[in-house]
């Protein structure tokens, strides 16, 4: 166990309550604690026996968490879509890019099965849920060598939720209740029985399996200064404001073991002056960035999960973010938030390098010489001054460009899970009738901020909910 996971996080306040303090008020069969992606995907997939009465839980006012915030793209390996496409990849392969990514720090075994499982979730959202997904060829994110990622229309987490609400809602043996917050498990001899939910008041649901899809604790401050390095407690929170960490909570309660508990998603790119997230397929396609003084601080390919970081350190805590009207051009219809972020007025533009630098508050004389010798190295093919080659294209006139700020996103740490996605204790053994799935498990992204890949999160988030809500529905019969 990993020395940060010895720290218990509910310091005293108490998460669980017997069996013998409360009083059944109802009763379901698997009760999904959460309305992200995780417990939307879960329970639809416990949903398919139509004998199984399903309820989902969410304490926001509307579903989708994190997932309705973020592209909605959905790594796969193997899918039909990327055939089609004339795309062909193995599980090893994305396991393989996962892996490096993160150095090996995150569970191999873990890693490798729900990249074998990506192919099947992918298949399963679009040919028994009709979910809209298409391939996405035109680009790849930092890191990935192939091209991966299954996207909503938009490429909007907002559609992939929209689409997964409809679904549940319209699913016989599924109720789904807004405003309900789970606030505390039941248990019994060390295996949960129940939940304690506000639904306008307390009442305790008696349940025969529990998933924990309550993402993970970005919003709770407190514990992301216990867990996670100090250079990201600075940093602007662009995650949902439900992630306070409950269900690790929950789960640590009960004796489930956590791990990786430092990790987290970062992002390099979210624009200062209108609090719009600036999409790094901008950087992928060419785009860099540069501080005050009109310098380059890094490699931007490196992964922006990391590279939030690197914002964070720059003067100001900030950078500007500079691209061309080829990448303008480009992203624009294809990315809503992108779209968005143009119509908030994120972007500025100028004939120059220099007087758009200047407008942007940096050095515009360093900032054109900046992006001369980024053109020079990039035109050549050549590792530029950061190291870049990935995605490095010359940039020519007109320019455009936002000022940027590091964020937090998502921590990747939480409860240890097995295939199934069941709750571990540290001796190995499950805790009863408890899963868990999303930030509320432990993520394949190892520790800090630079081991995550673009789509770890929905990765465990839609991977792990399926394969809860499977083994749910059908460890009831």
């Amino acid at each position: 166990m990993d020395e940060l996971a010895r720290r218990t996080p509910s310091d005293g306040v108490t998460e669980v309550v017997s069996v013998d303090d409360i009083e059944w008020d109802i009763d379901t069969d698997v009760l999904v604690a959460g309305g992200g992606g995780t417990g939307l995907v879960a329970a639809l997939a416990a949903s398919e026996n139509p004998d199984v009465r399903v309820t989902v839980l969410e304490k926001a006012p509307e579903c989708g968490g994190n997932t309705s915030l973020s592209t909605g793209m959905i790594p796969a390996a193997g899918t039909r879509l990327q055939r089609e496409a004339g795309i062909e990849e193995t599980p090893v392969d994305m396991a393989r890019d996962i892996l490096e990514k993160n150095d090996y720090e995150a569970d191999e075994e873990r890693v490798r099965y729900l990249c074998e499982e990506s192919a099947n979730l992918i298949h399963w959202l679009v040919d028994d849920w009709d979910v809209t997904l298409h391939i996405v060829d035109d680009f790849k994110y930092p890191k990935h060598s192939e091209y991966r990622m299954h996207a909503p229309e938009g490429r909007n987490g907002e559609n992939l939720v929209a689409e997964l609400v409809e679904r549940v809602e319209s699913t016989p043996n599924i109720e789904l209740l807004t405003n309900a917050p789970v606030k505390r498990l039941v248990a019994d001899d060390g295996a949960v029985r129940g939940v304690v939910a506000g639904l306008g008041h307390d009442e305790a649901i008696e349940a025969e399996r529990v998933i924990l899809a309550t993402d993970g604790f970005a919003g709770n401050r407190e514990m992301v200064t216990d867990y996670c390095e100090a250079d990201v407690e600075r940093a602007l929170y662009f995650g949902a404001d439900g992630n306070t960490g409950d269900g690790v909570r929950f789960g640590t309660e009960l004796g489930g073991e956590l791990a990786c508990m430092d990790a987290y998603q970062g992002h390099a790119t979210v624009a200062s002056q209108t609090g719009m997230l600036s999409t790094y397929a901008v950087t992928m396609n060419g785009g860099i960035l540069v501080n005050q003084d009109g310098e380059r601080f890094g490699d931007e390919s490196a992964g922006y999960s990391e590279f939030a970081i690197s914002v964070l350190k720059q003067p100001g805590e900030q950078a500007i973010q500079l691209f061309d009207e080829r990448i303008f051009e480009k992203l624009r219809g294809q990315f809503e938030d992108f779209d968005e972020a143009i119509e908030q007025g994120t972007y500025h533009s100028a004939d120059s390098v220099a007087a758009l630098a200047e407008r942007l508050g940096a050095d515009g004389e360093a900032a054109a010489e900046t992006v001369a010798d980024y053109n020079e190295a990039a035109a050549a093919g050549e590792p530029d001054e950061v190291g870049r080659v990935d995605g490095a294209n010359p940039l020519e006139a007109p320019f455009y460009g936002a000022k940027v700020t590091g964020a937090l996103f998502h921590t990747q740490g939480g409860l240890v899970v097995d295939e199934h996605a069941r709750v571990l204790r540290t001796d190995g053994s499950t805790v009863g009738n408890l899963y868990a799935g999303g930030g509320t498990a432990c993520g394949i992204s190892g520790h800090g901020a630079g081991g995550y890949l673009s789509g770890n999160g929905l990765t465990t988030a839609l991977g792990y909910g399926r394969l809860a809500g499977i083994h749910a529905s059908e460890s009831l019969d």
